[in-house]
């Protein structure tokens, strides 16, 4: 096992890593729209998808893989009246159309919108 960690996706707020690559797969932690640089969360869900899909990318280039490579992913939307605004965004970085989750959550860390979880091959 090899922990993956970046300085282009958002430090872990807690005990856990970004991400790990386990016999050539890559997993990554759940990514919410926290810009790396700032520690800024953008408003709107659109806005927060796009810089939750920019955080996962960031971890799997990390890891030596892309969008192109995930075959799984895991959504986590604080309202599923989102669920449209949500799609537009994801669709333009995961083009290969992983298999995917979506299902709403009571809450999420810092009170964002989002969160993107993924699973790609190295």
């Amino acid at each position: 096992m090899k922990m993956i960690e970046t300085k282009n996706a958002p430090a872990a707020i807690g005990p856990y890593s970004q991400g790990f690559e386990v016999n050539g797969i890559i997993h990554t932690s759940g990514q919410i729209p926290v810009d790396p640089a700032t520690g800024a969360i953008p408003e709107g869900i659109a806005a927060q998808a796009e810089q939750s899909c920019k955080n996962v990318g960031a971890i799997l280039e990390a890891g030596g893989s892309s969008f192109e490579k995930v075959f799984k992913t895991t959504c986590f939307l604080a309202d599923m009246g989102d669920f449209a605004a949500f799609n537009e965004v994801y669709a333009r970085f995961f083009t290969g159309r992983p298999a995917r989750s979506c299902v709403a959550v009571r809450t999420l860390p810092k009170g964002v919108l989002c969160e993107i979880e993924a699973i790609a091959e190295k």
